[in-house]
């Protein structure tokens, strides 16, 4: 009997086939990391990149995420960032710290974070998603502020693997979603999922002169309060769903980027997971720093 025909003797459609390649990939890595613990997840909401060097309430809340968690073997970022055609995973053995803003302080440009990469956990991730092909090795990029400028104040000694996976702007909610649930099992690897964006960006509308204070606008506040709804109550649906929901959402979610690591985030959680919010503030009236930890 061919590995077709036992596939199909098991009930499998030829539509898991592709679930039942990424499983067998997965396996490779217990030559590379040891099962652990599951993994948490997070979502966090990576604000200015002035986080990256201030000690404010929103970096307190990094902090003490990662003083409590066991050290992991690696961590992959989603960030709001890195948008590409396709989808591309940085598999270079040291990512550059890449400064991707303008108009800041001299110090900001300064910081570095020399974590190393992980190009063996590229390769697999390349592998892991079906269909073949749709993850493609990148040695280019590195690590974008939406990636240290939270990852370094979790993991201040750079002293873990960091690698990150790219946005397809081509692909709608539900199919990064279906990407993303193929890396799920990472988790029990111990491999920490880090999307890293804000659930409601709209910098058109920011009002600087309360970029400090916690204030939003009642669009913002209602947007935020119905993600924060559904993440609790595990209402994936509708935030996948999130481009046809209230005039709140279009004024919360001008442009996809920064609200899409959340959907990446949701898929790597399930039923069992805690949810924590943190940071659970507004700022400038039209951004939310609402971060989640799931497990």
């Amino acid at each position: 009997m061919n590995r077709k025909d036992f596939i199909i003797n098991l009930g499998l459609t030829s539509a898991a086939i592709p679930m039942v390649t990424s499983l067998n990939s997965l396996e490779k890595l217990s030559s590379t990391f040891k099962s652990t613990k599951r993994m948490p997840v997070f979502f966090l909401g990576h604000g200015s990149p002035m986080n990256g060097i201030e000690d404010n309430q929103f970096v307190q809340g990094f902090k003490k995420q990662g003083e409590l968690l066991e050290k992991p073997n690696a961590i992959v970022v989603i960030s709001a960032h890195w948008e590409t055609k396709g989808t591309k995973v940085t598999a270079m053995e040291f990512p550059k710290t890449i400064h991707d803003f303008g108009g800041f302080p001299k110090a900001l440009y300064e910081v570095q974070y020399p974590a190393p990469g992980h190009p063996e956990l590229a390769k697999e991730i390349s592998t892991i998603v079906q269909p073949e092909d749709t993850v493609h090795l990148d040695h280019q990029w590195g690590l974008d502020h939406g990636a240290w400028t939270v990852v370094k104040h979790m993991f201040p000694k750079a002293d873990v693997p960091v690698i990150q996976l790219s946005l397809d702007y081509t692909l709608n909610g539900q199919q990064h979603f279906d990407l993303a649930q193929q890396l799920n099992r990472l988790r029990d690897k111990g491999v920490l999922i880090v999307g890293s964006g804000n659930m409601v960006h709209n910098l058109r509308r920011l009002e600087w002169s309360k970029i400090n204070d916690n204030y939003g606008y009642d669009w913002a506040i209602e947007a935020n309060t119905k993600m924060k709804e559904w993440i609790l109550s595990s209402n994936h649906k509708q935030l996948i769903d999130f481009k046809n929901q209230a005039q709140a959402f279009n004024l919360a979610i001008p442009t996809p980027e920064h609200y899409l690591p959340l959907i990446y985030v949701l898929a790597m959680s399930d039923n069992k997971d805690e949810k924590l919010l943190f940071n659970d503030q507004y700022s400038g009236g039209s951004l939310s720093m609402t971060s989640v930890k799931f497990g």
